[in-house]
């Protein structure tokens, strides 16, 4: 898969649990009547589509740890719930999942020199040997 194909997965899951995180906290199954303050836990992500956007290997690393956090979140309450909310931590883990296998991709395939074939070792600049030294 090509760098910009999973820097748009990783965009759309981002952009997904945005729109969920906000809907959920919001309107569908908030924790208070009204909405809840849990809607900001979409901020950090919202902060991250930009520099996401740009390609850098180290923003995918650092995100590759941090997206972990939606997915414990979306596991605890699917198993802690009742109703609408079970369906919503269970969309919410899948796409933390999502986000997070490719954004392991996104590095593997940015950190991959481009000639990853291995080359044969070039004798020519191996350790000369003494004539004095016997062969073993």
């Amino acid at each position: 898969m090509s760098l910009s194909t999973l820097r748009r997965i990783v965009a759309g899951a981002f952009v997904a649990l945005i729109v969920l995180g906000l809907a959920w906290e919001l309107w569908l199954a908030p924790l208070r009547p009204g909405g809840s303050a849990l809607s900001l836990k979409v901020l950090p992500l919202a902060a991250a589509l930009p520099w996401l956007q740009r390609g850098r290997v180290r923003t995918y690393q650092w995100w590759s740890m941090l997206v972990l956090g939606y997915f414990a979140e979306g596991l605890v309450r699917a198993t802690s719930e009742r109703g609408p909310a079970v369906l919503l931590a269970s969309v919410e883990t899948a796409l933390a999942v999502l986000a997070f296998t490719a954004i392991l991709l996104y590095v593997r395939a940015a950190r991959r020199p481009m000639h990853a074939v291995p080359a044969a070792p070039d004798r020519a600049y191996a350790a000369p040997r003494s004539p004095a030294a016997p062969d073993r």
